[in-house]
């Protein structure tokens, strides 16, 4: 249920813009559930954390039932976000619990798609070669370093109780997040009618709140801000380098002297990989001054490289495209061996091996997909 506007203003506190607070979240704090703060560091997660509590407390909530959580997503992290992550739970008086993603951290897990990427497209399981990155599209960055941490943790820890997710998503970021609800049920790490009575929630309880009402918070309620916005000037906070970041905010994180090393590490899987990191933009681009005299040299060849293998994918039937990993159809000869050729080049650009050199071989392995496909 969306909550109406008695509720959206019963909720504000004094010089505040309104929180949302539906009926559904409403009853679950007076019932006690877990409310679980996910704090990144960031104005939007803080400022979600400093409103919520006084109201919390007017709704007799127990604050031995409310926590803080943080993701910790490695070299991908500001150096400064686990001390501000520690100083904003010491200041609302609330335990912090830090997890983190067992098989390494986000540029670990970029690195490592990659090379499944290229191991795909050697034995030809995929159509075209996949890049390193998350996108917008594609956000396996949050879902896999973040909630998929940070569910299960929560459903093992606080097993057989009601938990409440606040999260500090507004509905002006972007288009996605325009569609948000105030609240929705999250079955992702505990099922409906689990065996141990689990229930888990998501709360979004600025999301009609502007960026100006995000600042205005924190001078009110004096929450401290994180260095990304007081000496670099972000717009936010995120990783150092993100892949939904504009590039003013990128060229505020290669501003800050302690990101430079995450900056060249990210620069180098462009170059390896020949993908920018973001579509269209190269993170080498924002700060051209800080590469290496090698590494700069390096990214000069990789958008060669990359150039070279859009042409040549552009140049493959497109209605031969992959589709949940098998094609849709088989080729003719010649569009095998347009195939064929496009590949060739393109495994010989990161030295992988040809399995499949010749029109015939594309057709057979074509076929080998498509069989799969049909007897599954």
């Amino acid at each position: 249920m969306v909550a109406n506007d008695h509720d959206l203003a019963a909720t504000a506190l004094p010089g505040l813009s309104p929180l949302a607070l539906p009926d559904e979240i409403r009853e679950a704090v007076q019932q006690c559930a877990w409310i679980v703060f996910n704090l990144s560091g960031g104005k939007d997660s803080s400022a979600a954390l400093f409103a919520v509590m006084p109201l919390l407390d007017r709704l007799g909530h127990p604050r031995e039932r409310r926590l803080v959580i943080h993701a910790d997503l490695g070299r991908a992290e500001w150096d400064t976000t686990p001390g501000m992550v520690e100083r904003l739970a010491a200041l609302a008086g609330l335990p912090l619990t830090v997890v983190r993603r067992a098989a390494g951290d986000l540029f670990d897990r970029w690195a490592q798609r990659f090379e499944n990427g290229k191991r795909r497209y050697e034995a030809l399981e995929t159509y075209n070669l996949i890049g390193p990155w998350s996108s917008a599209s594609l956000r396996f960055c949050t879902s896999e370093a973040k909630a998929q941490v940070i569910g299960p943790h929560l459903a093992r820890t606080l097993r057989g109780g009601t938990i409440v997710n606040v999260l500090g998503i507004r509905r002006d970021e972007s288009a996605a997040r325009s569609k948000a609800a105030e609240w929705k049920a999250d079955a992702r790490h505990a099922a409906p009618g689990n065996a141990h009575g689990t229930a888990m929630m998501l709360w979004h309880p600025i999301l009609h709140w502007s960026a100006g009402d995000v600042f205005a918070a924190h001078r009110q309620l004096g929450i401290p801000l994180h260095e990304a916005y007081t000496a670099y000037g972000s717009s936010r906070l995120s990783c150092r380098f993100c892949v939904l970041q504009s590039i003013a905010d990128a060229r505020a994180s290669a501003r800050a002297p302690a990101n430079r090393e995450a900056l060249l590490h990210l620069v180098g899987l462009e170059a390896s990989s020949t993908f920018s990191f973001q579509p269209g933009r190269w993170l080498a681009d924002t700060a051209p001054a800080l590469l290496t005299s090698e590494l700069a040299v390096r990214i000069g060849e990789a958008k060669l490289a990359a150039e070279r293998r859009r042409a040549l994918e552009a140049a493959m039937p497109p209605d031969l495209r992959f589709v949940r990993g098998s094609p849709p159809r088989l080729p003719t000869l010649p569009e095998a061996e347009v195939i064929a050729a496009a590949r060739h080049e393109i495994l010989a650009q990161h030295g992988l091996a040809n399995r499949f050199p010749t029109g015939r071989a594309v057709q057979r392995r074509f076929a080998q997909l498509h069989d799969a496909r049909q007897a599954a």
